[in-house]
């Protein structure tokens, strides 16, 4: 196996070479170089001396804040593998993840402590290894400034290979149990490379990055600057805030952001005093994804944004990045996400035998890049079905125009995307489905202005029964992350339910009526 440079490295090469310049910082602290390399060394030294050797799993499960990028570097500095949860989940949704990665180590930001506790007993686990990023621990916990403390600054440490694996990232699948996806130092590194050549950054970037650090979108992001040496800031607001977006952008001088549709049209639609009050013009690319964007949407973003160079990405955790819509095609090629990423090899269109269909025509859409994920933990058979060889899919359908500009129809998966959010119908389904009153249910996602989707619900009741949207919506916020749960509820006659022939619910036909 080759050896390669890992984000470790590369702080550890940024600390020589500038080491006051400031590395990363959100709104309580900033690290320079050669603070974040020697905090990411003290870290990772204590962490082996809790016991934790290479290749064990530590899961982290915290708001943004500029402690998750000094995790990442040294998880990856002492060869463990960095398992990032979402905050938004329950703890049952929690637990799931913990105990599938096979856990030797979990760190909890101080709000989710509690949570964790809660299912804390069945969890792989052992004790002496919660550690949260709070100032005081909670029984049976230790502090993360205390394992920091109890590093030895001069340990020297393995290094990585380009094969071993540096995060294992859960992504939501069909069958309503989320996935495992194997990302290794090598891909993490060869896509960092990709999107430093595509998209022009340098170590002169400023980044801000918003999208929760517990998300594919700014750990790869975030990967690329720290490879360049460039600075990353990090929104750690507990909710997204325009105006303080705006400030921030002022502020900092940041170069570039990746948002969601949702977050450009809540900053489009600030009143013009409170817009005209910053100054965003230090701001050179912007990056849309997640969502279809319309055409007044992107003109407002180009037209507020005078500077900002705006370009629309289509990527999985599993792929990394695969189409780009760049900023010159934005608007003549308005609904498509674009053609090949740089570096991502090439594109094919298959049908269901594995054929390659002809432009204009709609196949499950397979991607072959350098940086394409490992496979799922604990899961060949899925591993299996995301594969043809090389080719690499996750069940988008999609189809190719003359001049090779790749159009998204749909999701074989009927995934849901809700403020950048993914949400799969089926794992809705089946809380919804134990639902003592509930016969069946079908989850669809309808457009809305301002979210992209929403989650809608259609429900059959068992005969004789009777129910009230509110008591559907409290059974799912007891079970599920609150943007799972369905913003709307209708109840319908078991017959109006539309069917294929073996009885399987058409949740395309049921979207068309709901949206009609």
């Amino acid at each position: 196996m080759t050896r390669l440079l890992t984000i470790s490295d590369a702080v550890a090469t940024h600390a020589r070479l500038t080491p006051n310049k400031i590395g990363t910082h959100d709104s309580r602290r900033g690290l320079t170089y050669a603070e974040w390399n020697a905090r990411a060394t003290r870290l990772a030294s204590g962490l082996l001396a809790l016991g934790l050797k290479k290749g064990d799993r530590v899961c982290v499960l915290a708001y943004n804040c500029v402690e998750w990028m000094e995790m990442y570097v040294a998880l990856a500095r002492a060869g463990l593998v960095a398992v990032p949860i979402n905050f938004r989940l329950m703890g049952p949704e929690v637990a799931y993840i913990v105990e599938h990665a096979e856990a030797a180590a979990l760190i909890a930001g101080p709000e989710f402590t509690a949570l964790v506790d809660g299912i804390r007993a069945g969890l792989p686990v052992p004790d002496g290894h919660f550690i949260s990023l709070g100032t005081d621990a909670p029984q049976g916990w230790v502090t993360y400034e205390s394992v920091i403390a109890s590093g030895d600054p001069a340990q020297p440490f393995e290094r990585m290979m380009q094969d071993d694996m540096c995060a294992l990232m859960y992504t939501s699948g069909t069958t309503g149990r989320p996935k495992g996806a194997i990302r290794s130092h090598g891909g993490s590194s060869l896509m960092a490379l990709a999107t430093a050549l595509e998209m022009g950054f340098t170590r002169d970037d400023t980044a801000l990055l918003v999208m929760p650090l517990c998300h594919a979108n700014s750990l790869y992001f975030g990967t690329t600057f720290i490879h360049l040496g460039a600075t990353c800031v990090i929104d750690d607001r507990r909710s997204f805030d325009p105006e303080a977006l705006l400030a921030t952008l002022s502020k900092d001088k940041v170069t570039f952001t990746s948002l969601v549709p949702t977050h450009y049209i809540m900053v489009l639609a600030l009143p013009d005093e409170v817009k005209r009050k910053y100054d965003v013009s230090s701001v050179g690319k912007l990056l849309v994804s997640s969502a279809p964007v319309r055409k007044d949407t992107k003109l407002a973003i180009l037209e507020f944004f005078r500077n900002g160079k705006l370009h629309e990405l289509y990527g999985s955790t599993e792929h990394g990045w695969v189409t780009l819509l760049r900023p010159h095609e934005q608007i003549d090629k308005l609904g498509s996400v674009g053609r090949e990423w740089a570096g991502s090899g090439a594109i094919r269109l298959l049908d269901e035998h594995g054929n390659e269909v002809p432009d204009g025509e709609v196949g499950e859409l397979y991607s072959r890049t350098s940086y394409v994920f490992d496979g799922y933990w604990k899961n060949p058979e899925k591993t299996a079905e995301a594969f043809r060889g090389d080719w690499c899919s996750v069940g988008d359908m999609a189809r190719r125009d003359e001049e090779g500009y790749i159009w998204l129809v749909d999701r074989k998966s009927n995934m849901i995307i809700s403020g950048g959010e993914n949400i799969y119908p089926s794992e809705v389904e089946g809380v919804l489905g134990g639902h003592p009153k509930v016969k069946d249910v079908a989850i669809v996602g309808v457009p809305h202005e301002k979210w992209g989707e929403s989650v809608q619900a259609v429900i059959v009741l068992h005969e004789g029964a009777s129910a009230t949207p509110e008591e559907i919506r409290a059974w799912c916020k007891e079970r599920l992350a609150g943007y799972k749960c369905p913003t709307s509820v209708m109840f319908v006659a078991d017959a109006d339910m539309p069917r294929t022939a073996t009885g399987k619910i058409l949740h395309r036909v049921l979207k068309q009526r709901l949206v009609a």
